[in-house]
C-alpha cells in the first residue's frame, strides 16, 4: 500500500515526507494506521548517525500509537479496531524476557536499531522499488501506516485520549519506569532527579504518585525547574548557580535515598552519587558521550548500588495500561509535558525539542493522512 512517510535521506538531513510503499505485515505482525507520533532524543540521534545504525536512507518514529486495520495469522492477542500504543522491540523466547526483562532482550540491537527486521527485511520501499531503512523501534512511526511486530504492540483503553499515548511507549515510561520499576522509591523517601527534560519530569510525577515527600530536581533551566515544581518537585537546584552537594546536604544533611541520572554527564553522576545516605541507589537513563569514571574510592564504602536503565525496567503490556491509569485517575499528568505538533511541520518539532522550546514534541499524523 502506498503510504506518506518522514524519510531521512542522508546523515543529519531533515525529514522528507515522501510517497512510499509499506508492505503487507507478515504472520507475527500487525498494520497500525498511525494517529499521533512522539519525537524522542533517539530519534534526532539516529537522525545524526551518532549511534552508527540504522543507515540511510530511513524511516525512524519509535513512540506511536494508532489503530489497528490488519493482523497476521499468529496474533491472537490483538485484533482489528484496537487502539494501541507501539514501544520497543524485543524477541519474548529468550532468558532474558522470560524472566521479566524484555528491555535487555539478547536481541534487542538487532529488533530496534538495525534498520530492517531480525531476519534483515524492509517493509518500506520508494516508489521504485528500491529498500528503505526501517523497523525503527520494530515501528518506524514517522508515517501515516507502521507494521509492527505482536511483542511491541500493547493495546489500551479506548477511553484513553490516542493522540497523547505515544510517548508512553518510550521516554515517559522510561523517566516513569525508573522510579516505580527500578528503584521502587518507597512512601515517604526522598529522590534526586538530575535533568528536567521529559523523561527526567515523568521521573519527577513518577516519585510524587508513590509519595516520596522530598523530591529535589536539578537542572540549568529556570523554567524547567519552575515547572517541576508544578509536576511535584519539592526542591530545585540550578547547577550554574548553586553547589549541587551543598545544597542537598542543607536539605536532607544525611544525603538523600535515590537518585536518577537523565545527562550521562560525568560531574552530574558524581555529584548526585556524593549526595547519597549511606546504600543509596541511583538509576542512570542519560546517553553518555564520554566514558563514565567515577570517584571509587570515596564511594566503596558507601554500599551505593547504581544501575543502568534501559526502557525503565518496564514489561510494556503491563506498565503502560498501568501509566494510563494512574493518569485518568489524577496521579501522573503527563499530558502537561506534551505540545503537539502537524505531521507536515515535524522539522519545526525537532528543532522545538533540540532547543528546549518543547518538552514532549507529538505529531498529529492521522490529521494529516485524512487531509490529503
Amino acid at each position: 500500500m502506498e503510504i506518506t512517510a518522514a524519510v531521512v535521506k542522508e546523515k543529519g538531513s531533515n525529514f522528507e515526507l515522501t510517497k512510499v510503499n509499506l508492505d503487507k505485515p507478515g504472520a507475527e505482525e500487525v498494520l497500525v494506521k498511525i494517529v499521533a507520533t512522539g519525537i524522542c532524543h533517539t530519534d534526532m540521534v539516529a537522525r545524526d548517525f551518532i549511534m552508527g545504525a540504522p543507515n540511510f536512507p530511513v524511516i525512524l518514529g519509535h513512540e506511536g500509537s494508532g489503530i489497528i486495520e490488519e493482523v497476521g495469522a499468529d496474533v491472537h492477542h490483538l485484533k482489528v479496531g484496537d487502539h494501541v500504543v507501539l514501544t520497543y522491540g524485543f524477541c519474548g523466547e529468550c532468558e532474558i524476557c522470560r524472566t521479566g526483562h524484555p528491555a535487555y532482550c539478547y536481541e534487542f540491537f538487532g529488533r530496534n536499531f538495525s534498520g530492517a527486521d531480525i531476519e534483515g527485511n524492509h517493509h518500506h520501499h520508494e516508489l521504485d522499488g528500491t529498500d528503505i531503512n526501517d523497523n525503527f523501534f520494530s515501528q518506524s512511526s514517522f508515517a501515516t501506516y507502521s507494521i509492527a511486530h505482536k511483542n511491541n504492540v500493547v493495546a489500551v483503553p479506548k477511553d484513553a485520549p490516542l493522540e497523547i499515548l505515544g510517548p508512553l511507549g518510550c521516554g515517559i515510561q522510561t523517566g516513569a519506569g525508573a522510579i516505580i520499576n527500578t528503584l521502587n522509591v518507597k512512601a515517604g523517601s526522598s529522590v534526586v532527579i538530575s535533568g528536567t527534560g521529559a523523561v527526567g519530569l515523568s521521573a519527577v510525577m513518577a516519585a510524587k504518585a508513590l509519595s516520596a515527600t522530598t523530591i529535589i530536581a536539578v537542572d540549568i533551566n529556570e523554567e524547567r525547574l519552575a515547572f517541576s515544581k508544578e509536576l511535584g518537585a519539592t526542591h530545585t537546584i540550578n547547577s550554574l548557580k548553586e553547589n549541587v552537594q551543598e545544597r542537598i546536604r542543607e536539605i536532607l544533611p544525611l544525603g538523600v535515598q535515590y537518585g536518577v541520572d537523565t545527562t550521562g554527564r560525568n560531574e552530574v553522576i558524581n555529584n548526585t552519587l556524593a549526595s547519597l545516605a549511606p546504600i543509596g541507589e541511583l538509576a542512570i537513563i542519560g546517553v553518555a558521550t564520554k566514558p563514565l569514571e567515577l570517584e571509587t574510592n570515596v564511594f566503596l564504602t558507601k554500599g551505593y548500588k547504581i544501575k543502568f536503565v534501559n526502557q525503565g525496567d518496564s514489561v510494556s503490556a503491563e506498565f503502560i495500561p498501568k501509566l494510563i491509569k494512574m493518569y485518568q485517575n489524577g496521579q501522573f499528568p503527563f499530558d502537561k509535558l506534551i505540545k503537539q505538533y502537524a505531521f507536515e511541520d515535524i522539522n519545526v518539532a525537532i528543532e522545538d525539542s533540540e532547543k528546549g522550546r518543547t518538552i514532549k514534541a507529538v505529531l498529529l499524523i492521522d490529521k494529516y493522512a485524512t487531509s490529503v
